[in-house]
Order: C-alpha cells, then sequence, then structure tokens
C-alpha cells in the first residue's frame, strides 16, 4: 500500500515537472517579443496536462529510465497550437478558455494564428530532440509520421473541418469528429510514450487501441460537462446531446472498462496511471451530476 501512495504522489511530482518544463521552453521561442509573450500566455493557460503527463506515465510503467520530456512537452505544444485556432473569431469563436481571455483577445487574431505556427513548429523541433537524446533516428522518423498524421487533415485540422462543416448530423459523423479532433492527439501522447519509453514497436496497434478507448471516454466526459452549455448555443457537435446523457456515460464506462483492459495488457496499469483513470472518470460523474 506505501508503494502505491508514493507512486500517485509521484504523480502529482510529474504534473509540477511539466509545468517546470514548459516555463523553462519559453526560453526556445528566442528574444522577448509580442509573439513569444503571447506563445508564453497559450502555454500556461493551465489545464489538467493530460497529454503531457501520458507520455511520462507510459515510459514510467515501461521502467527503461529513459527521458521522454521532450516528447511530452511536444504533444503539449500541438494541443496548445490547435486550442488558439479553434478560439479564433472564424472557427468557434471563443472568448475565453479557462476563465481567462484567449490569445486572440489579447494580442490579436495575426499574433494568435502566428503563435499557432510558433507552437507547431516548436513540437516538430521537440521530437527532433528526444529521438537525439536516445540516438534512435528509427524511432524519431515513427514519431514524426504519428504526428503529422494526427496533426494534419486525417487527424486535428480534418475534425476541425466537420466540426464547423459537419457533412450530417449523425451519430457516425460525431465519432469521427471525436476521433479526429480527440483521439489523434492522445494516439500521439500514447505513442510517444511508447517508443520513447522504450516499448516495442511491435505493440503499436494496441497501444494506440488503449489511446482510443482513453481518447473518445476523454471526450464523452467533456460533452457532459459541456452539456448545459452546448445546448444554450445550440451546438450539435456534442454526444451526450445526441444520445441523451444517461446513454453517453454508458459508452463512457464501456470505454473506461476496455481502456482498463488495455492497460492491464500492455502493462500500463501503474497506480498513477489508474490515478490519471480515476480522474478522468470524476470528471465525467461532475458533468453527469451538474443540473440533476
Amino acid at each position: 500500500m506505501a508503494t502505491d501512495v508514493s507512486r500517485v504522489s509521484q504523480f502529482y511530482l510529474y504534473r509540477d515537472k511539466i509545468e517546470q518544463e514548459i516555463a523553462r521552453s519559453i526560453l526556445c521561442f528566442g528574444e522577448k517579443t509580442k509573439l513569444r509573450d503571447a506563445c508564453e500566455y497559450a502555454l500556461k493557460g493551465g489545464g489538467k496536462r493530460y497529454r503531457p503527463l501520458l507520455v511520462l506515465l507510459i515510459a514510467e510503467a515501461l521502467g527503461k529510465g529513459l527521458d521522454v520530456l521532450d516528447a511530452a512537452m511536444s504533444v503539449e505544444f500541438f494541443h496548445t497550437a490547435s486550442l488558439v485556432v479553434d478560439d479564433l473569431p472564424c472557427m468557434d469563436n471563443e472568448e475565453e478558455r479557462r476563465s481567462s481571455p484567449t490569445v486572440h483577445k489579447i494580442y490579436g487574431e495575426s499574433i494568435a494564428l502566428l503563435t499557432s505556427y510558433s507552437l507547431i513548429c516548436a513540437a516538430f523541433e521537440k521530437i527532433h530532440h528526444n529521438a537525439e537524446k536516445m540516438k534512435e533516428a528509427g524511432i524519431g522518423m515513427i514519431a514524426l509520421a504519428e504526428a503529422t498524421r494526427a496533426a494534419g487533415i486525417l487527424g486535428a485540422v480534418g475534425g476541425q473541418f466537420y466540426d464547423l462543416f459537419p457533412p450530417s448530423l449523425s451519430l457516425e459523423t460525431l465519432r469521427d469528429v471525436i476521433y479526429k479532433k480527440t483521439v489523434t492527439l492522445f494516439e500521439v501522447s500514447f505513442v510517444f510514450g511508447w517508443l520513447f519509453g522504450g516499448g516495442d514497436e511491435a505493440l503499436l496497434g494496441r497501444v494506440k487501441q488503449a489511446a482510443y478507448h482513453f481518447g473518445m471516454a476523454f471526450q464523452i466526459a467533456d460533452d457532459l460537462v459541456d452539456l448545459a452549455q452546448d445546448e444554450k448555443n445550440e451546438r450539435d457537435m456534442n454526444l451526450a446531446r445526441h444520445i441523451g446523457k444517461e446513454r453517453a456515460l454508458v459508452v463512457f464506462e464501456e470505454e473506461l472498462k476496455a481502456l482498463r483492459v488495455s492497460l492491464v495488457t500492455l502493462g500500463l496499469d501503474t497506480p498513477s496511471f489508474r490515478k490519471m483513470v480515476e480522474m478522468l472518470h470524476q470528471h465525467a460523474v461532475r458533468g453527469f451530476t451538474a443540473g440533476c
């Protein structure tokens, strides 16, 4: 029991480590300018840091003692870049994120767009740095291919397109948007943690399957939390609004169950990982009970 408690404490130490590395990473954006300030503002905007945490937790579970911090940062850079773009007036037109003004509200649309470009390029640079440290060019190439697919038209870009211009409002379209906008970046987290952590490349298919269950559960939990606001704004791309919150919670539990099985199969069922799964479950329950 004491070992489990210490490892859960390690989970919170990882979160602190990520915040410290984000603060240090600002230096890689060059001299202080309005653009660098915007990058810093975007990166320090808070959030649970699920995506970089996953990279660290998977590497921890593999137990090879390999440094995956650059890979973790790359995922967070990709994610933050996507949020900056999603919030733009020509996209979701959000004025606030995490109770603070969005990047374009503070710095303007032009700087916001350049911020996204800067973060994406920095993310690719971090992939290179992590592969270079390992002296594993092959792993770097696999990681690069995964990141470009997840960030491009078959991933986040395509998901945002269908979110804005859905071909239909069917459940099939909604699940496709969830996969492309949300799941693909979690696939990057899982794959990076596995590859840079020293995992067997032959098992990447199973690793992506675990990521799929995690990403679907994550988005359903978010949809439950956002349900009241999305109903108010008549936003259709919400699974809980589409199938009802009771059925959405059932689907969430199914995905979480499948995730737990995948984690055990891959040897990733550590106390730290169980803590993250518990946090995800609590997030969904809060959303479900809100307004009841």
